[in-house]
């Protein structure tokens, strides 16, 4: 492996509050530290619901709490059942996505970090990451300027800046999360939508990084 190719990159498209895609985050951190040296690898914000308006039906709980379930019984990731998204909630993930945007923009080595670090507050914490307040005390866990965050985050470039991440996972026809596109030059390849182990995806990303 030669050193990162600027002309083959790897997107994962996600949102921070999409229970598979935090399934997925021990995969994707596999296939980072397996590429790191030779792929660019970059996230693409896909929007689960953004600008929802209403709070979650009972029923509507009842289902997400299902798909926690059967995230964490294939794929071991914790999670805090009890009391998680409480009666009023607005499963809003415009704000979250909007956030990893802010922070990729002010400090787009911490990118990732950011992600995971929402991913870990709403699941294993219960934090309402739809809350600007809490994305903040994020992004400060991480040593990010608040008043920078906040001053980005609220601004319109930012909130353009993120809309234009979920325009493109649907110009690329993506309808799940987690997903993967290879690019290579102009030619994108989608490489896998939903879970899967990073032991499936190996082989298929050596040959990007192996075709001319």
């Amino acid at each position: 492996m030669q050193g990162i190719n600027q002309n083959k990159t790897l997107w994962y498209i996600a949102d921070p509050m999409c229970s598979w895609c935090w399934g997925f985050a021990p995969t994707i951190d596999a296939v980072r530290q397996r590429y790191a040296e030779c792929l660019t690898i970059a996230i693409i914000l896909g929007g689960l619901r953004p600008g929802t308006k209403l709070p979650i039906a009972n029923q509507q709980r009842q289902d997400i709490l299902g798909h926690w379930h059967n995230v964490q019984r294939l794929t071991g990731q914790p999670f805090l059942f009890e009391g998680a998204m409480p009666e009023g909630f607005i499963y809003d993930t415009e704000p979250a996505c909007r956030g990893v945007v802010t922070v990729s923009t002010l400090a787009p080595s911490l990118t990732f970090a950011f992600f995971t670090a929402i991913q870990q507050a709403f699941y294993t914490k219960q934090i309402d990451v739809t809350q600007p307040i809490n994305l903040m005390q994020i992004a400060a866990n991480l040593n990010i300027d608040t008043e920078q965050f906040m001053q980005a985050f609220s601004s319109e470039a930012i909130k353009q800046k993120t809309l234009a991440n979920f325009g493109k996972a649907k110009q690329w026809g993506i309808n799940g999360f987690p997903s993967l596109v290879l690019q290579n030059h102009e030619n994108y390849q989608l490489l896998s939508s939903g879970y899967c182990p990073a032991e499936t995806l190996y082989p298929q990303i050596d040959k990007l990084i192996e075709s001319t």
